[in-house]
């Protein structure tokens, strides 16, 4: 049986940016979009070019390979032409493949808020996107607070989407701008809009107030939309937006849409659901939510008791979904044979081949686990697990060694008069057996530490000229001022490669270091630098 197609549309950089607490830079949004098209992703709508320098910075350019690139931005204003209306240009100008314009669809924010009438706004939905489509983009229309508009006044609402349709836009998307619309009230209103706007030009683009932008997603698609908006782990303004990792999964492993619909994410994408939830909340720099559906640590858990028996007896017993599925695991306390499964295929997807009985593997995760309840957490850091596994298994080579390190952080008066703040870090290291000793200055201890150990190291110097550090983060793991810190640190090279690290310590700029290490081991290990001596010995049993 054929399966019609679903399209799945990201807002994160853009609806998701408006979330309290949330500043995306360049670089984040550009790890970001990688992460989303990872998933298979249709639409990566990237932010409101001209509306900030960030979003305009990102717009100079083609941000995702595979997925198409959107740009978002308002129909053309009240009272002025197509050529007279800056915001309008530069989203038309931008470099994305779709044009995502928001109109008003509500007669009370048309007269109120724009302060135009409703022909004027119909109009302006009807000049705008045929300027999109003039353009070579592909038109998209948000019809802003749609089911408020729809319930005050139908016809006008059904007006407005008729007229996006009707000029071309190749999805009419119904926003719920408010979030105050209930499942069943999606349904009807869903299939109304349908009678008038073919189903497969029609979107859903929910928020989360009332705890329902997933159930209202789904009941629009069986109401016969066949595009959904939302964000990754729900992020957006007040209480959030429709959770894409929450839906694809229900889409992908529930019969009653994985055997009618299909999207653009692939099995392989979905084993991958839970590292990349993860990634973007250390991106947000914030603890993963433990109880999130399908990608929460608690997800799959149980205690030891009734129901961990069963479940050792049959996953099926209290499991709706296979945990390995959408790439998480299952925690019953009884047993640790589910993490000794889970680390094999972990060491599998890095290419790190091992025997099944090898003791290092147990080894490898009785560390692993150490080192969690300490603080420890590599569902970002894949290079510091990499390593991690590689030392264990006595795999890594030892490139150079650290003998010490220290800094100094002077505050001072400069020349001119100015309280400056100066720090110097002096880093020593061995070297084929050769002692080097260098010093870096900085705006900071670690920026110091990381000039000072990247300035000289000996033959495998020219495998790290390239290096350079993305982006930097901190996580204090318990309170008071001598709290545990974890430190993730994002690098890359001019080839694009792009890799993170962590560190862990009572002491920030030590925990910092460790990342530094990391960083530039794993940089050598992957330029197949040849090894200043032979592995490092396993950890002892």
């Amino acid at each position: 049986m054929s399966r019609e197609r679903l399209y799945l549309y990201d807002t994160t950089l853009r609806d998701g940016a408006q979330t309290p607490g949330v500043d995306f830079s360049v670089e984040d949004k550009i790890q970001i979009a990688g992460l989303i098209e990872r998933l298979g992703i249709d639409y990566v709508e990237g932010g409101w070019p001209g509306a900030n320098p960030t979003d305009t910075e990102f717009f100079a350019k083609k941000r995702t390979a595979r997925a198409r690139f959107a740009a978002f931005g308002m129909t053309k204003r009240a009272g002025r032409s197509l050529s007279n209306d800056p915001g309008l240009a530069t989203v038309l100008d931008c470099a994305a493949d779709t044009a995502c314009l928001v109109a008003k669809t509500w007669d009370f924010h048309v007269t109120v808020a724009l302060g135009t009438t409703l022909e004027e706004n119909l109009e302006a939905i009807t000049e705008s996107v045929e300027a999109v489509a003039a353009s070579g983009k592909e038109p998209m229309l948000d019809c802003e607070h749609f089911f408020d508009g729809y319930k005050a006044n139908r016809d006008y609402a059904l007006a407005c989407a008729r007229a996006a349709y009707d000029a071309g836009a190749r999805w009419v998307v119904l926003c719920d701008t408010n979030g105050g619309t209930l499942p069943e009230e999606v349904a009807a209103i869903v299939a109304d809009v349908a009678q008038v706007v073919p189903g497969d030009r029609l979107g859903i683009h929910a928020h989360d107030d009332t705890g329902n932008a997933v159930a209202n997603s789904l009941a629009a698609v069986r109401a016969g939309a066949r595009q959904i908006q939302g964000t990754l782990n729900g992020l957006g303004e007040r209480c959030g937006n429709a959770n894409l990792v929450s839906l694809i999964p229900t889409l992908k492993l529930k019969p009653a849409y994985a055997e009618a619909f299909e999207t653009g994410v692939d099995d392989d994408a979905l084993a991958h659901l839970t590292p990349i939830s993860r990634t973007f909340d250390e991106i947000l720099n914030r603890a993963p939510a433990r109880q999130a559906p399908y990608v929460g640590e608690a997800a799959f858990a149980t205690k030891a008791g009734l129901h961990a028996s069963a479940i050792l007896k049959d996953p099926a017993t209290y499991e709706h979904v296979a945990p390995e599925t959408v790439g998480n695991r299952r925690r019953v306390l009884v047993s640790d044979q589910a993490g000794r499964s889970n680390l094999l295929a972990e060491l599998d997807r890095l290419g790190i081949q091992v025997d099944r009985e090898d003791p290092g593997v147990g080894r490898l995760l009785d560390e692993v686990k150490r080192r969690e309840a300490d603080g420890w957490a590599y569902e970002a850091a894949d290079a510091s697990f990499d390593l991690l596994a590689r030392r264990t298994l006595g795999k890594v080579p030892e490139f150079f060694r650290i003998e010490s390190f220290r800094v100094l952080v002077e505050r001072r008066y400069n020349a001119v008069g100015e309280l400056v703040t100066v720090s110097e870090a002096t880093v020593k290291i061995t070297v084929d057996g050769e002692p080097l000793m260098s010093v870096g200055e900085g705006n900071g201890p670690v920026n110091a530490l990381d000039q000072a150990l990247r300035k000289d190291l000996g033959r495998f110097q020219r495998f790290i000229d390239d290096l350079e550090l993305a982006d930097y983060k901190v996580r204090i793991l318990n309170g008071g001022t001598g709290a545990t810190t974890r430190v993730l640190i994002e690098s890359r090279d001019a080839k694009g490669n792009r890799w993170s690290t962590v560190g862990v310590s009572p002491n920030i700029v030590d925990a910092s270091f460790q990342a530094l290490v990391d960083s530039i081991t794993w940089k050598l290990l992957k330029s197949d630098a040849a090894p200043a001596r032979a592995p490092a010995a396993a950890l002892a049993g």
